[in-house]
């Protein structure tokens, strides 16, 4: 039996995690009595060792300097603040927004200006149907929002769109982006029937690209593609009698960016096209600027997997359940190219997927074209089983330069970069907590957690040069 603790050597920068066995007698030569008692003991003891602690370390709790990159990392907590990071843990800067997701705006798209960030702006409640998507699919949306918009480093608004949008509210969820052009694109609900699925109200997802005026230039609307996203007939009448009205959950909206296969000739994968993830219905689309149609796609149905067959790479795409952040690595970075995602292996499908017993999440690398898996990381690459990380819902990952992939662990809100061997170079926890993303129990408190829906690894030239030194002095 194996435990861990956290211990500094010395060096305030390195945090060494320490595995220590717990030596047990030999029972060859024990009575069948004192066997049962033993293990009755041990079954004792491991459900007090394994329960969940009252009391959880914060902060960096890991950290292998010459091997973690040197990034700071940018996540809205669950008090609805948005913070940024360094690699030690200190707070660089902390703004009084939230997003879904919060994300730094790359300086050449807003005329050069660092420290710009996109967030949602104000919250403003949905009277013409459901309020919109919520975090965990089923429940009330917690991003009731107005408008998203742009912030600078100081907090000041620069831009935002809401007023302009249908109904005055800009209702966007789980994704944007701002595009080269200098236009948003925007993931958003929109509330109404839907045909086949009677005369109830829907909550569609819609893609609106918006312009600098706040006027909507192109739109794409879910429930236009039905018959694109591989369901059967079996399948689309399930969908279509879900009694949520959130029936697809789009939690993911991500434009594909300069990459080889486009170079290559593949139209496919051109950089204008835009990768989309129903966590509810299991597949990751890539849909055309230009048409609109579904152009690649993979699920919403895999082969099995199994819990004790060796999972070698590369193979063959196998069961994904419940992804998040599905992207394709940005050119020049390791795996270019390639897609990334969060492969939560939460309960989703039309019917729900059967899952293994004792699986976990897993972030999964594609290679797009032959659709097999070229590299993974469960919690078996670092030496742990593959139940010791798991997230059924929300959750992100991110390819850094060096190789390393950035992991948010989204309901323990514990953010880790593991290399591409599956070693554990650096660990966070979120010490910002708020109420948990689901409904309250009756008679009990408000359940808290530290939650994080996504997180990014940003570059430490994206914080203004005249700011850097103070903000780093203050904490």
């Amino acid at each position: 039996m194996r435990y861990v603790s956290f211990e500094k050597n010395g060096n305030d920068e390195t945090i060494v995690r320490r595995t220590r066995k717990i030596m047990l007698p030999s029972l060859k030569k024990a009575t069948y009595a004192a066997k049962c008692m033993f293990f009755g003991c041990l079954a004792v003891a491991a459900v007090n060792a394994f329960a969940t602690p009252s009391v959880i370390p914060t902060g960096v709790t890991a950290s292998v300097p010459g091997k973690a990159y040197d990034c700071d990392v940018l996540f809205t907590g669950a008090d609805h603040k948005t913070y940024l990071i360094d690699i030690k843990g200190n707070v660089v800067k902390q703004w009084d927004v939230e997003g879904f997701p919060a994300r730094i705006v790359e300086p050449g798209l807003v005329n050069g200006k660092k420290g710009v960030l996109g967030a949602q702006l104000s919250a403003a409640e949905v009277k013409d149907g459901p309020a919109g998507t919520g975090v965990v699919p089923g429940q009330p949306a917690l991003y009731r929002n107005k408008s998203v918009g742009l912030v600078d480093w100081e907090g000041k608004t620069i831009w935002q769109w809401g007023n302009q949008a249908p109904g005055g509210a800009a209702r966007q969820h789980h994704d944007w982006a701002v595009l080269p052009n200098g236009h948003m694109l925007i993931l958003a609900n929109s509330s109404y029937a839907i045909p086949g699925f009677g005369k109830r109200v829907m909550l569609d997802d819609v893609i609106c690209e918006v312009d600098a005026q706040g006027n909507i230039v192109w739109t794409w609307k879910a429930s236009d593609h039905l018959n694109e996203f591989g369901f059967t007939p079996a399948q689309l009448s399930d969908i279509k009698q879900k009694s949520a009205v959130d029936y697809l959950h789009t939690n993911d909206m991500q434009v594909l960016g300069p990459n080889r296969w486009e170079k290559a000739g593949d139209s496919r994968f051109a950089q204008n096209n835009i990768m989309i993830s129903s966590r509810d219905s299991n597949f990751t689309a890539i849909i055309s600027r230009e048409t609109g149609k579904v152009v690649w796609r993979i699920g919403p149905d895999y082969p099995s997997r199994n819990d004790f067959r060796p999972e070698i790479t590369p193979r063959p795409v196998d069961q994904i359940s419940g992804q998040h952040d599905a992207h394709m690595i940005p050119k020049g970075l390791p795996g270019a190219g390639n897609i990334l995602l969060f492969d939560n292996q939460g309960e989703a499908g039309y019917p729900p997927v059967e899952l293994e017993v004792t699986g976990g999440s897993r972030v999964l690398e594609i290679n797009p074209v032959s659709k097999e898996i070229v590299w993974e990381y469960t919690g078996a690459s670092s030496g742990d089983a593959n139940w010791s990380f798991f997230s059924p819902f929300i959750s992100s990952a991110q390819r850094l330069p060096n190789g390393n992939t950035l992991i948010d662990e989204g309901v323990s809100g514990r953010f880790f970069q593991v290399t591409p061997q599956g070693e554990i170079v650096w660990e966070y926890v979120s010490p910002f907590k708020g109420e948990a993303p689901v409904p309250p129990t009756p008679g009990h408190p408000k359940a808290i957690s530290n939650w994080v829906y996504r997180i990014q690894g940003v570059p430490l030239d994206w914080v203004p040069s005249d700011k850097f030194s103070t903000s780093i002095s203050q904490n």
